[in-house]
C-alpha cells in the first residue's frame, strides 16, 4: 500500500473514531457505526440513567454497567459482564454486523466477553438505546421492535417497570441475584424469585435453599409501599411495580448479605436510605417452628413458637431444645375425627398465612361464609383464608396438608381459619369467654365503645395496683445513680463522648438558672411533671423538664428519652441540650421554644388567630416530616407512641418541633412492630389496635398524626369535642366528608382566608390516617408526598372511634392508691394488663 492510500485510510479511521466518540457522548443510541469505549457514556434522553465502564469499590477490573446519572453517589443497577470482567481499560461496546450487541475486552479479541446473543435478518436496521427507565434495549426495524432488553436479565436491582417472574412460552425466568461483594458484581449466593405454585409468593434463596418468603398473592406489603401489577395468564406470570410520584426514586435490591431491601434516595442528605428490609427476626426463617406451628416475633417474654389450635408439639419434652423444628402434630382426637362431627374453625388474626405450595384457590370471588363451607365439606382441607382481591371483593384460599410458616404479622397479616375438632372448638370458645387475658376478654368487650372504656378502667386498676412495686424498683435505681453525680450520669445514660453537644449539668446549676425552680418560672405542666424557663450563665435560654415523684414515667423512661433524642437530629424535633440525675431529681434540659406548645394556640379563642392558614399548613407538613424522619430516615427508626398537640412545640417562627420521647420505642434489627402488655400514651390520640390489643407499629403514630391534623384544621380538641353529643371529632369530620361538607370543619377564625383545595386535601389525608384498619393507613412517606403534591388521593374508609363514649364518663378519672387522680383524657399514663 502506498503512502497516499495509507494516509487516506488513516484519515477515515480518525474521522470514524471522532464521530463515534462524539455521538456516544451526546446520544442515547448506539448504531452499527458507533461504539462505546472507556471514558464515554451513553445517557438516556432525560439524563436519568447512564451506561459506561466502571470499577466497583477497590476492584481493578472493569465492567459495563448502568447507573443513575443524576445521583452523585454512583449506584449501579445492572451489569453486563458481571461474571467475566475486563482486565484493563480497553473495553468496547458495539452493535456488530449480525445485529448483536457485543462487548470486547480490546480490539484484538476474537471472542467477546459478553453479548446479547441475538441475530437478526437485516442487521443494519439494529440499534441499542438506553431508555429513561434504565432499560437498555436492542431494537430492529422502523417499528423499533425490541429483540433484546436488559430488563429481561436483572442483576441485583429491581427498578420501576422491571418484571420478576416467568415467561411460560419461552421459559425465560427473571429474578434478582446478589453481588458477590461490594467490590465484585459477580453472581452471588442469594437470589429473589417468584414461586408460581399454589398462590404465587416470592422467595429469598441461598443457593438452592429458600430461607424467607413473602405472603402469598395478593401482596399487602407491596400495595402499602407502591403500586404494583401482577399478571398471571397463559403466556407469563410476573410482578412489576410503579410509583405515582416522579420526584421519588425507589429501588429494591438483594444485597451480598442476603437481605432484600427497599431504598429511597434522599436528595437533602445525598444518600440512599433503607425504609424496609427482610428478613429481620427469627420467625422470618421459613419453617422456624416446624409444621402446624405459629411463630410470634413480638413475644419478648417467652419462647416464640407455639402450636396452632388443635395441634400439640411432636416432641413435647424437648420442644424448646429442638428449637421448634420438630413442629406440631394433631392432638390425640377426643372425638373420632375432625371431619363430619360438628367440627369448626378457629380464627387466627393478623398472620402471615402458610406457604402456598399446599394451597389452592377455590374461587377468586367467594364470600367467607361460602369459603368456610367449601373447606368444611372437604375432609382434606386443614385451613382457609378469605382474602380481599381488587375488583372481586374476596377470594377463597384453602390449604390441604401441613401448615408451614404461619407467623404473626401486625401490618401485613390476614385472618387464617384453622380446622379443629368439635371438642377443641368448644374449648377455644370457653377460653375466649372466660380468660382475663387481654386477647381473651376484649373480643367480648369491644362490642361497643363504652365497653372499651370499661376495659381500660380494669387495666388501669391493675396498673395502679402494681405501681407501688414499680416505684420501689425506680427508687432502687435512683439510689444506685445518686452517689456518682455527673460522671456516673454520663456513663449510666450513655458515654458522653458520643454526644459532645450534650451537657451533664449539676442540680446547683439548674437551680441557679431557674431561681430555685421558682413557680414564676413555670411554663408548663403535664403527666411527667413541670417545665420551667431558665437561663444559663452564658445568657442562653433553656427549658427545664423536671419529672415529678408521682409521675407515671420512671428512671427507664427518663434514660430512654435521653438516649433517644441525643441521637436524633432534625429541624422538626426538639433539641436536647443536657440532663441531670442527682438524688431523686430527674431533669432534662431542652432548647427554649418561646411559643410553647401547639395546643396553647389551637384551643385558645384569642391566640388561635395567630395561626393563619399558611402557618397551620406549614405546621402540619413540619410534623409529618419529623415523624417521617423518626420512622424511616433516622438511624434508630423510632415509634413515638405519644404524639399529641401538647407535645408539639413551636419556635419563634412557629416551626413545629416534636418533643417528649419518654415513651418512644426503637425498631430493632429483628423487629418491625411490637405487641405489648403495657399500653402507654394519651387516649384520644391512640390507635384502636394499640389502645385495645396492645399492638403498635409506625401506623400507630400515623393515627396520632391524623388526629393532630384534624385538630389543627378545626381548632377543636379530639377529646373535648362537644358540637355533636353522639360523635367524636373524628366522627364529625367523617360525617361532613360523607355529606360533601368537609370544609365546614375548618376553624371559623380562619374565615375565608384558607386555600380550599389545600384544606380539602389535608382533611382527606387526615381521614386516611385515622382509618380503623392499620393496614389501610398510609405510611408517613406517603403522607408527606400527598401533602406536598397534587396527586389523586384514595378515598378514606371508616375511621376509628367515630362515636363518643358515654357523656357521664367524659370527665372520669382513675384513682391511685394514694388518692391521687390520673386523668384518662389529658395525661399520659401507663396501663398494665394481667399478662
Amino acid at each position: 500500500m502506498d503512502d497516499a492510500k495509507r494516509l487516506f485510510l488513516n484519515s477515515l479511521l480518525m474521522i470514524h473514531l471522532f464521530t463515534s466518540s462524539f455521538c456516544s457522548r451526546t446520544s442515547d443510541i448506539v448504531t452499527i457505526n458507533q461504539t462505546i469505549k472507556e471514558g464515554q457514556l451513553l445517557i438516556s434522553k432525560e439524563n436519568h440513567f447512564a451506561l459506561g465502564f466502571f470499577s466497583p469499590g477497590n476492584s481493578r477490573y472493569r465492567y459495563l454497567g448502568i447507573w443513575f446519572h443524576k445521583i452523585p453517589e454512583q449506584t449501579v443497577v445492572w451489569v453486563a459482564n458481571r461474571d467475566n470482567p475486563i482486565n484493563g481499560s480497553s473495553g468496547v461496546l458495539s452493535v456488530n454486523h449480525h445485529g448483536n450487541l457485543v462487548l470486547y475486552g480490546d480490539h484484538n479479541q476474537i471472542f467477546p466477553v459478553w453479548s446479547a446473543n441475538v441475530s437478526v435478518e437485516v442487521a443494519d436496521a439494529c440499534e441499542a438505546q438506553l431508555l429513561d427507565t434504565g432499560n437498555l434495549v436492542l431494537v430492529h426495524g422502523r417499528n423499533k421492535r425490541i429483540v433484546w432488553q436488559s430488563f429481561n436479565y436483572p442483576t441485583n436491582t429491581l427498578l420501576q417497570g422491571m418484571k420478576i417472574g416467568v415467561n411460560k412460552k419461552t421459559g425465560l425466568e427473571r429474578f434478582l441475584t446478589s453481588w458477590r461483594s461490594a467490590h465484585d458484581p459477580g453472581t452471588g449466593d442469594y437470589s429473589f424469585r417468584l414461586n408460581p405454585s399454589g398462590s404465587p409468593e416470592f422467595y429469598l434463596y441461598k443457593g438452592a435453599k429458600h430461607y424467607w418468603r413473602t405472603n402469598p398473592w395478593p401482596w399487602r406489603e407491596y400495595a402499602e409501599a407502591f403500586n404494583y401489577s401482577f399478571v398471571n395468564n397463559l403466556e407469563e406470570i410476573y410482578f412489576a411495580f410503579s410509583i405515582d410520584y416522579s420526584s421519588v426514586i425507589l429501588i429494591a435490591i438483594v444485597d451480598e448479605s442476603g437481605l432484600l431491601k427497599r431504598l429511597t434516595w434522599h436528595e437533602s442528605d445525598g444518600q440512599w436510605k433503607e425504609y424496609w428490609s427482610a428478613p429481620k427476626h427469627k420467625c422470618d426463617s421459613i419453617g422456624r417452628c416446624g409444621p402446624n406451628s405459629l411463630c410470634d416475633p413480638y413475644n419478648i417474654t417467652s419462647y416464640e413458637c407455639a402450636c396452632l389450635p388443635g395441634y400439640e408439639p411432636k416432641f413435647p419434652r424437648d420442644w424448646h431444645l429442638r428449637d421448634g423444628s420438630g413442629g406440631c402434630i394433631r392432638k390425640r382426637l377426643k372425638s373420632s375425627s375432625v371431619c363430619g362431627h360438628e367440627e369448626g374453625f378457629v380464627k387466627l388474626s393478623m398472620v402471615k398465612i402458610p406457604v402456598a405450595s399446599a394451597a389452592v384457590w377455590v374461587d377468586m370471588s367467594m364470600s367467607q361464609m361460602d369459603c368456610e363451607k367449601e373447606c368444611k365439606n372437604n375432609c382434606s382441607c386443614s385451613a382457609y383464608a378469605s382474602i380481599p382481591i381488587a375488583g372481586k371483593e374476596t377470594g377463597c384460599l384453602a390449604w390441604y396438608g401441613e401448615l408451614i410458616d404461619t407467623i404473626y404479622h401486625i401490618d401485613y397479616g390476614y385472618d387464617l381459619h384453622v380446622r379443629v375438632d368439635a371438642i377443641e372448638l368448644a374449648e377455644e370458645a370457653r377460653k375466649s369467654h372466660s380468660s382475663l387475658k387481654m386477647e381473651g376478654m376484649l373480643p367480648i368487650l369491644v362490642s361497643s365503645v363504652a365497653s372499651v372504656w370499661f376495659a381500660i378502667a380494669i387495666f388501669a386498676y391493675l396498673w395502679l395496683r402494681r405501681r407501688r412495686v414499680k416505684n420501689k424498683r425506680n427508687r432502687r435505681s435512683i439510689d444506685l445513680l445518686s452517689g456518682y453525680k455527673d460522671t456516673l450520669i454520663a456513663n449510666e445514660v450513655e458515654d458522653s463522648s458520643k454526644h459532645p453537644d450534650l451537657a451533664f449539668l449539676s442540680l446547683s446549676t439548674i437551680l441557679v438558672a431557674t431561681d430555685n425552680l421558682s413557680p414564676a418560672k413555670k411554663i408548663g405542666q403535664g403527666g411527667f411533671g413541670s417545665v420551667y424557663k431558665g437561663q444559663l450563665r452564658n445568657g442562653q435560654d433553656i427549658a427545664v423538664k423536671r419529672l415529678s415523684k408521682n409521675s407515671g414515667q420512671g428512671i427507664e423512661e427518663f434514660k430512654n428519652e435521653v438516649m433517644l433524642i441525643a441521637k436524633l437530629q432534625h429541624r422538626n424535633l426538639v433539641k436536647l441540650l443536657g440532663c441531670c440525675i442527682q438524688g431523686e431529681e430527674r431533669i432534662l434540659i431542652y432548647e427554649y421554644l418561646p411559643n410553647g406548645s401547639l395546643d396553647l394556640f389551637l384551643f385558645d379563642h384569642t391566640r388561635k388567630s395567630c395561626l393563619s392558614w399558611s402557618k397551620r399548613f406549614n405546621i402540619i407538613v413540619g410534623i409529618a416530616r419529623g415523624i417521617l424522619y423518626l420512622h424511616e430516615d433516622s438511624r434508630l427508626r423510632v415509634i413515638h407512641r405519644d404524639l399529641k398537640c401538647s407535645n408539639i412545640l413551636l419556635d419563634a417562627e412557629m416551626n413545629p418541633k416534636i418533643s417528649d420521647f419518654g415513651l418512644a420505642k426503637t425498631l430493632k434489627g429483628d423487629q418491625i412492630q411490637y405487641k405489648t402488655s403495657r399500653v402507654v400514651g394519651t387516649y384520644g390520640y391512640m390507635s384502636p389496635e394499640y389502645a385495645v390489643f396492645g399492638k403498635f407499629s409506625t401506623k400507630s403514630d400515623v393515627f396520632s398524626f391524623g388526629v393532630i391534623l384534624l385538630e389543627t384544621l378545626s381548632g377543636k380538641k379530639s377529646n373535648g369535642f362537644i358540637q355533636d353529643p353522639s360523635l367524636s371529632l373524628i366522627g364529625h369530620v367523617w360525617e361532613l366528608w360523607r355529606q360533601g361538607k368537609a370544609l365546614e370543619i375548618i376553624d371559623s377564625s380562619l374565615k375565608d382566608s384558607y386555600n380550599s383545595d389545600e384544606a380539602l386535601r389535608c382533611i382527606q389525608v387526615g381521614l386516611l390516617c385515622v382509618q380503623e384498619d392499620a393496614l389501610d393507613r398510609p405510611t408517613m412517606l406517603k403522607v408527606v408526598l400527598m401533602l406536598n403534591s397534587e396527586i389523586a388521593l384514595p378515598s378514606p374508609k371508616q375511621p376509628a372511634f367515630v362515636f363518643r363514649k358515654s357523656r357521664s364518663n367524659s370527665n372520669s378519672s382513675l384513682m391511685g392508691d394514694d388518692g391521687s387522680a390520673c386523668s384518662i383524657n389529658d395525661v399520659t399514663i401507663t396501663v398494665g394488663s394481667t399478662r
